[in-house]
């Protein structure tokens, strides 16, 4: 899919929004530059967990796990690994197609790792419930090839490989013991020199259960004749960043903690990338669990001391480092522009944005582009039989939380069927529990409706809150992120005047996942001629109210 899209970059009244358009391609609600040569953590508040990342030459790429949402498999690309743009993704479907055609929260795809071999990029990732894949590409923003199964089996998880001096070619993974029933150890295992099958049963190279309880995450790399496993320990929001290295790739390994929260306000600072700019200098990328807002992404400054990465500052010199808040930038060569991820999509392309993804694998008659109207038309698509509430829908059309604190409004009319299918279309914050504002189709017209459904992963049943007839043809939704993921919702026949709605909801994350915003449209019955939602535009912009001293600031 090709990158949409005009998008809204606000700082200007909420009444302007319904008029104001421009083309930057973002909003940029967030962004890790911070001018004079500097950049702020987190470089990307967005949910982009189990980050890696390779440059080629004067380029970075970077992957991230993306479970069950589908397009899967981010591809990132930046100039100074501060200011990010996404070009596409790895995986348009996710295979075996039938098992991901129904949403499989928390499962799918899980830590990926990216290398550049032979003039191709590779990635691997692991799906813990069928194997270890491959894909490839000659080029990041693809094609890229069809999953090749390196590994089949439970249980084997973030597999990293490495091609050795000596043509050998080895992969390093972990297990989850949901599936494998071990966990907490790392085992290497010869591959095959196309680096599409693993060759043995491989070798248990370290064992974390006395010192580093759930290590899994492991990247492979060889340095001045050590290999090096880089590995996060301790649990996804508690953990640290652990160095493993040997002068032998099967061991025995020397351990040691090379980061952690120290005296920082970033909660487990693990998992990640080093990498290292133009002129030499050494980085690391990694996450940090926000609840609501998922694993965002942080950059630090890394160091080499006696053959040992020190990441971050090291204040009182003992070898381990802590998080920075801010630093300067790495190098680069020539003009780099100031770039976020998209968020906003104005609907006028040929494909969606880059920054939709669908809960399930979707079929073509979910949604099509209007050419003849302008716009997207989102069809009802029928509820599976099972389906409790919007946790079973394979068809919600979902983003990312772009930052801390945000505005998304939306312009739709509704045309349901004239027949009684009791059709849904609306705005959805979407986790473990959920909220939404939706148009709903009944025999006296179309209504509004406010939906709050606590607990939705457990199947507990969605509660509605009436809001009247819709009077006019056209109808704007917003939804007010403020700082905690706090979420307002309003609504409008005008685009200007938004009546609000006084309860709050404070989002929650997915299975893995942070929250997501997005649209959907949904019917209870079965019908030959579905009726169908045109939503005219998409748009975010920062939420000035939950600044209201400092403003929009770092």
């Amino acid at each position: 899919m090709k990158n949409a899209l005009i998008v809204v970059l606000m700082a200007l009244p909420f009444a302007a929004l319904a008029q104001i358009a421009d083309t930057s391609g973002s909003s940029r609600v967030h962004w890790g530059e911070g001018g004079h040569g500097d950049y702020y953590n987190p470089v990307l508040h967005a949910d982009y967990s189990d980050p890696d990342a390779v440059r080629v030459g004067e380029d970075y790429y970077m992957t991230s796990s993306s479970f069950n949402a589908v397009p899967g498999l981010p591809i990132l690309h930046s100039r100074d690994l501060v200011n990010w743009q996404l070009i596409g993704h790895a995986l348009p479907m996710q295979p075996p197609f039938d098992v991901f055609s129904k949403p499989q929260h928390g499962n799918g795809v899980w830590a990926p790792a990216i290398r550049y071999h032979n003039n191709e990029f590779y990635i691997y990732y692991p799906d813990p419930d069928f194997g270890i894949y491959l894909v490839k590409a000659k080029h990041p923003s693809g094609p890229w090839s069809e999953p090749v199964m390196v590994e089949a089996g439970k249980g084997l998880i973030d597999p990293c490989p490495l091609w050795d001096d000596d043509g050998q070619v080895y992969l390093v993974h972990a297990y989850a013991g949901s599936r494998a029933g071990i966990k907490s150890i790392l085992v290497v295992k010869k591959m095959n020199a196309e680096g599409t099958k693993t060759l043995d049963a491989g070798r248990l190279v370290y064992d974390g259960h006395e010192s580093d309880p759930t290590i899994e995450g492991p990247k492979f790399y060889k340095r001045n004749g050590y290999y090096y496993i880089f590995a996060p320990a301790g649990g996804v929001s508690t953990g640290w960043q652990l160095a493993l290295r040997s002068k032998n790739i099967y061991g025995p390994y020397e351990r040691k903690v090379v980061m952690d929260q120290g005296k920082s306000t970033v909660n487990g600072p693990h998992q990640g990338a080093w990498v290292d700019d133009v002129k030499g200098h050494d980085w690391f990328l990694h996450f940090q669990d926000k609840d609501a807002y998922g694993r965002i992404v942080h950059l630090q400054p890394m160091q080499w001391v006696n053959d040992w990465p020190v990441i971050g500052k090291d204040n009182d010199k003992d070898g381990k480092g802590e998080p920075v808040a801010s630093h300067r930038k790495p190098a680069f060569s020539g003009a780099v522009r100031k770039l976020t991820p998209p968020d906003g999509d104005e609907f006028n392309e040929s494909s969606l944005g880059l920054q939709w993804q669908w809960q399930a694998n979707p079929r073509a008659t979910w949604c099509f582009p209007d050419a003849e109207k302008g716009g997207l038309r989102l069809y009802s698509v029928q509820q599976p039989d099972s389906a409790k509430n919007y946790w079973d829908l394979p068809n919600l059309l979902l983003q990312k939380f772009p930052a801390e604190a945000f505005v998304v409004t939306t312009k739709l009319s509704f045309n349901p069927s004239a027949k009684p299918l009791k059709e849904k279309t609306g705005l959805v914050i979407m986790g473990l529990s959920y909220t939404a504002i939706e148009l709903q189709a009944r025999p006296g017209g179309i209504h509004i409706a406010h939906i709050v459904c606590e607990d939705a992963d457990k199947r507990k049943a969605p509660v509605e809150t009436d809001l009247g007839l819709l009077t006019a043809k056209d109808c704007f939704l917003r939804v007010e992120v403020g700082l905690k993921a706090v979420c307002r919702f309003s609504y409008s026949t005008d685009g200007i005047n938004f009546k609000k709605i006084e309860t709050s909801f404070t989002a929650r994350p997915g299975k893995w996942v942070g929250a997501k915003v997005g649209i959907y449209c949904t019917r209870e019955s079965s019908a030959n001629d579905a009726g169908y939602a045109q939503y005219d535009w998409f748009r975010v912009h920062p939420n000035e109210n939950a600044y209201p001293k400092k403003g929009i600031t770092k």
